[in-house]
């Protein structure tokens, strides 16, 4: 990527919670048999903590049992180089308080695969971070920047020419 194309911001953790609940799908990344996996899942943020739905029984259920994990979120957009990511690590712990469970039902978790998903999953941060890649207004950008570092306004990826002396080549 062009360094001169956009800047890099380091989000502050009210950033990264806002971020948090903007996304359906992260990825909890845990292990299973020893060995580092990393899972798709769909979840909500609430209270500050991230909730996922799943099965009793399952080796996502069994795995993040009181383990440490970390989970991971973004959004990227490819054309523009532009996006951000935001991940936390924290204890992943089974909810069993029956009033809290109640509560957790009428969330609007709605699990996407197939399949009765009646245990919850709650990942408080301990550590939060996150990092946005945004594009540099093209009034801060140097004349004779490459192509990239021009990139502003209309569609993601579009180029505007910086000179008035005619279209860029």
């Amino acid at each position: 990527m062009d360094s001169s194309a956009s800047e890099l911001e380091v989000l502050s953790r009210s950033d990264c919670l806002d971020l948090l609940g903007r996304v359906p799908v992260g990825r909890i990344v845990l292990t299973m048999g020893a060995l580092p996996a990393i899972l798709p899942v769909n979840f909500v943020l609430c209270d500050g903590a991230v909730i996922i739905r799943t099965s009793t029984g399952t080796k996502l259920a069994a795995a993040a049992r009181n383990a440490v994990v970390a989970f991971e979120v973004d959004q990227i957009d490819d054309a523009g180089q532009v996006g951000w990511s935001v991940t936390l690590v924290g204890r992943a712990t089974e909810v069993t308080d029956q009033a809290r469970l109640d509560e957790l039902r009428a969330l609007p978790l709605r699990p996407w695969a197939p399949g009765e998903r009646d245990h919850f999953i709650r990942i408080h941060p301990e550590l939060l971070s996150g990092r946005r890649i945004a594009p540099v207004p093209t009034s801060q950008v140097p004349a004779g920047a490459a192509p990239a570092a021009r990139r502003a306004g209309g569609s993601p990826g579009s180029v505007r020419p910086v000179s008035s002396s005619g279209p860029a080549m």
